[in-house]
């Protein structure tokens, strides 16, 4: 049995998506973030080093990284191979790209755009306020918004024509996508300069597997 060290409001939801499109049966072990720190608790320490989420067991393996564990689930069950080209495709060779391009080049001005939000958000001196805000904008403006609109264009570009990520076939790599352009949108980066995507991520969200995934995962919400 596979069981989904699921945390509340990460890249675990994706996992859970990707399960209930694989129709593969599995168990859901929930945690809670803490409410001062936002991180994951310390009981996920037990399954993984690292602590962090999303982490999968199946059997006497143990698997973390959203990406690794796609491409286990994806190889190691005969149900993966609907989700993943033929091997040597050009569909197989773009399913590679964005699998890789999510966490690697998507989320890193993310996560950068997270952190000058908290830091322009958060309670301090107010002597200090302005000079914390005045670098937190001037390196979303100057390094962070710029970055990030050029790797949304590109792929708002990629999709036009097909409408997913490999081609005309919906595949794994969908499946990770799905969490930086979530984050995208929670952080006012998706607009009408991106229609692609925005339509993307609504047929994402109308399928049948996805809606099952976030019943059994509970509230999902992406910080903004």
């Amino acid at each position: 049995m596979i069981t989904v060290h699921h945390l509340e409001n990460s890249r675990s939801q994706r996992v859970l998506w990707l399960l209930e499109e694989m129709a593969l049966p599995y168990e859901l072990r929930r945690y809670e973030r803490d409410k001062q720190t936002m991180l994951a608790p310390p009981e996920l320490r037990q399954v993984h080093p690292l602590g962090k989420s999303p982490v999968i067991t199946d059997g006497e393996i143990t698997m973390a990284e959203s990406g690794a564990i796609i491409e286990y689930l994806t190889q190691a069950y005969e149900q993966g191979a609907a989700l993943v080209p033929a091997r040597g495709s050009a569909e197989w060779r773009r399913y590679v790209y964005w699998l890789h391009f999510a966490e690697g080049s998507l989320m890193p001005p993310l996560l950068l755009k997270l952190i000058f939000n908290k830091v322009r958000n958060s309670p301090m001196p107010f002597f200090v306020k302005p000079i914390a805000r005045g670098i937190a904008d001037k390196v979303t403006a100057s390094f962070v918004d710029p970055n990030l609109q050029r790797l949304l264009a590109f792929m708002d570009n990629e999709l036009a024509g097909r409408p997913w990520f490999a081609g005309e076939q919906f595949t794994a790599a969908d499946v990770q996508m799905s969490f930086p352009l979530e984050a995208a949108a929670a952080r006012g980066g998706l607009d009408t300069r991106y229609p692609n995507l925005t339509t993307w991520l609504a047929r994402v969200h109308a399928r049948p597997a996805y809606k099952r995934a976030l019943d059994k995962g509970g509230p999902y919400k992406i910080p903004g």
